[in-house]
């Protein structure tokens, strides 16, 4: 079966996001206020703090929309191999648990003790993964039905949830310093750690070992983001239908996208259900969704269609082993960091001042991760689940 190239590129230019955090391009925009250039690339480097979308916010929701792509090319390719469909789900069960300890192994990096939460990307992505792996075997109809019945799940138990008063001592809860995004009304059913996601994973992440007791994430994320974590997998797997099926998938995926981000935003203004990243509700899944989709068509149209390949090599490396450089990204950033001064010296990357250090040292690093998986693609060495 021919790889779609568009695929492998799309989830380096994720990666390469991913990575480009080590620059701390948000912090060092904070040295330039008066610059726009740097106040749109801060922007775009960090999340926004509730609601809205940055590209950075984008990151997330590009990999659980990929892995439902990809999921139907693999699938696929299983099954013309001769797998049996227990083969094929003993190996789906693997990938789910596994997704699931690595994502909870990085959020334990640098803890005394094993740092259990469910949101981390991998560990969120593990959680759908069944469901979405059994759903590859369905058509779009039903894939639409099981991803509208999430949705609205997870919408009725937030608004069914009481509005809770703002906390007596916020810092107690991890609600940032200074935080001034609370909803009033309706929406307040979406408040920062006073919600029913933040009120589940009170009783669910203190029935496991902890330091101290879990009060609510600094972020705000909670473990059922997963509901709607799903349908942007879902949304995922229709168009790795229509990529593999559809003699010219782009109509399909164009409307596909332009319907989700305007449903999105109808639920916004109209005052449904807010876009709210940190909490994955339903407007977020959709608007989200919708620019996963428009992204892929228009990479999918350079590479796949055009053929225009040879700007694409650098994140198809990355692509083709995206696994290893996201584990190696959170493992390393701090070991690489520091070996770069201590080797160096921190004179070398204050070449252009203090302010652009930071982003000097991460642009090394990065620059060392990719070196790293080009030499692994090279010897066709890559980390598969």
């Amino acid at each position: 079966m021919t790889r779609l190239s568009s695929l492998d590129v799309y989830r380096g230019i994720v990666m390469f996001l991913v990575g480009m955090r080590l620059m701390e391009l948000d912090e060092v925009a904070l040295n330039f206020p008066d610059s726009a250039v740097w106040q749109f690339i801060g922007f775009h480097s960090s999340h926004v703090p509730w609601v809205g979308c940055s590209l950075n916010d984008l990151i997330h929701p590009s990999f659980a929309f990929l892995t439902g792509t990809a999921l139907v090319f693999s699938v696929s390719s299983r099954v013309s191999k001769g797998q049996s469909k227990r083969s094929l789900t003993l190996h789906a069960l693997w990938r789910s648990g596994a997704l699931i300890l690595l994502g909870i192994y990085i959020r334990s990096i640098d803890r005394d003790i094993t740092n259990w939460t469910f949101d981390e990307t991998l560990t969120q992505t593990g959680l759908g993964y069944m469901l979405v792996f059994a759903l590859a075997f369905c058509g779009n109809k039903t894939r639409l039905l099981w991803c509208s019945g999430l949705l609205v799940a997870h919408w009725l138990i937030f608004a069914l949830y009481p509005i809770l008063p703002p906390h007596l001592d916020p810092t107690a809860f991890n609600v940032p310093e200074g935080w001034s995004h609370d909803f009033t009304g309706f929406f307040a059913h979406w408040n920062h750690n006073r919600n029913a996601g933040w009120a589940f994973d009170l009783w669910l992440l203190n029935t496991f070992p902890r330091l101290s007791p879990y009060v609510g994430y600094l972020g705000g994320y909670t473990t059922i983001n997963v509901l709607s974590t799903i349908p942007t997998m879902i949304l995922g797997l229709m168009a790795g239908t229509w990529l593999k099926q559809t003699a010219q998938p782009t109509k399909c995926l164009v409307i596909a996208g332009t319907s989700c981000i305007a449903i999105s935003l109808a639920m916004q203004f109209v005052g449904i259900c807010p876009i709210v990243k940190h909490l994955w509700t339903p407007s977020w899944a959709l608007f989200s969704g919708g620019c996963c989709f428009l992204i892929l068509t228009a990479i999918h149209y350079l590479v796949d269609v055009c053929q225009w390949q040879r700007w694409a090599f650098p994140f198809v490396v990355v692509g083709m082993n995206s696994l290893a450089f996201y584990l190696m990204r959170h493992a390393l950033d701090i070991p690489l960091a520091d070996s770069l001064k201590q080797h160096l010296g921190t004179h070398v990357f204050r070449i252009f001042g203090d302010a652009l250090a930071p982003a000097l040292i991460g642009a090394c690093s990065l620059l060392i991760l990719w070196l790293i998986v080009l030499w692994m693609h090279r010897r066709k060495l890559y980390l598969r689940l």
